[in-house]
């Protein structure tokens, strides 16, 4: 079996335990197009000639950007960071709001491993008005991830890294390409929360959209597309028509270890035998 590799960050519906049932269902191609990259599990454990990996949070796409082309600058800088005396309640919250009144991109790019290590539950989450605000995690000795820096900086070698909408991501993807989707997830209930994420976060609309852009592009322009999310009769419906597949994994964002249960996710693909009644 292959070693699997870990992403720097800790990231709420991380892919590592997916990767290799997921692996089986992402078609061949030159290059793997992600409009969703969060930490990029899929992009470490694939084997595309070319990436180019997309998302929304500029921090992350900043950060990406950072550990390709400075990695030793960077790994110094965070490193610096990940001593006792900067475990402690006072000193996350003093970050916290140095970090909010950044500008510069390395700067914050430091601070934000720091706080992704040292915050609760790894959870990446704005308020309104644009500010960090994931409280302090007490955790005993937070990991420094040097080696995985490092692997992720040798790899994104083949890869770009864009802050950008899924839509145009799905507008620069070109023939030879595959689209792998991993959206924030449709809630399991109409009271699940959807605040993690950054903005105004994804609605049951957009989750429509992406279903409809994905039938489009497989269609139209015959580029696959395989998307994740939970295995519920929405998405089952969302993705009529797509080959589901479905994969038991757990989820561990919840607070209580108890209850962190099984949920069964889906896997569609759209590929160019898709028969698309709209179009």
């Amino acid at each position: 079996m292959t070693k699997k590799h870990r992403a720097f960050l800790k990231w709420a519906g991380g892919k590592y335990k997916l990767i290799d049932e997921l692996a089986k269902h992402l078609p061949h191609g030159q290059r793997l197009v992600e409009p969703f990259v969060g930490a990029g599990s899929v992009f470490l454990n694939t084997h595309y000639d070319k990436y180019l990996l997309c998302d929304i949070n500029q921090d992350l796409i900043h950060l990406y950007n950072i550990v390709k082309t400075r990695p030793e600058e960077y790994i110094a800088a965070a490193k610096a960071l990940f001593v006792e005396s900067m475990n402690n309640k006072d000193a996350y919250y003093n970050i916290r709001t140095e970090f909010n009144a950044s500008q510069d991109p390395f700067l914050r790019s430091v601070y934000f491993l720091y706080m992704n290590r040292h915050g609760f539950n790894g959870l990446c989450r704005y308020n309104r008005k644009g500010g960090f605000n994931v409280p302090f995690g007490s955790y005993k000795k937070p990991y420094f991830p040097e080696k995985e820096i490092r692997f992720f900086s040798d790899k994104a070698a083949k890869a770009e890294f864009k802050c950008i909408g899924y839509e145009q991501a799905f507008e620069l993807a070109t023939q030879g390409d595959v689209l792998y989707c991993d959206p924030p997830y449709a809630p399991l209930s109409t009271t699940a929360s959807f605040t993690t994420y950054v903005g105004k976060g994804f609605s049951l609309d957009d989750q429509a959209l992406l279903a409809r852009h994905s039938r489009h592009i497989a269609h139209k322009r015959n580029i696959p597309v395989v998307i994740s999310n939970h295995d519920i009769p929405l998405t089952r419906e969302l993705y009529r028509g797509a080959n589901h597949s479905t994969v038991a994994v757990q989820r561990n964002i919840s607070q209580k270890g108890s209850s962190r249960n099984k949920v069964n996710e889906i896997i569609a693909l759209y590929d160019h035998h898709y028969q698309d009644d709209e179009y």
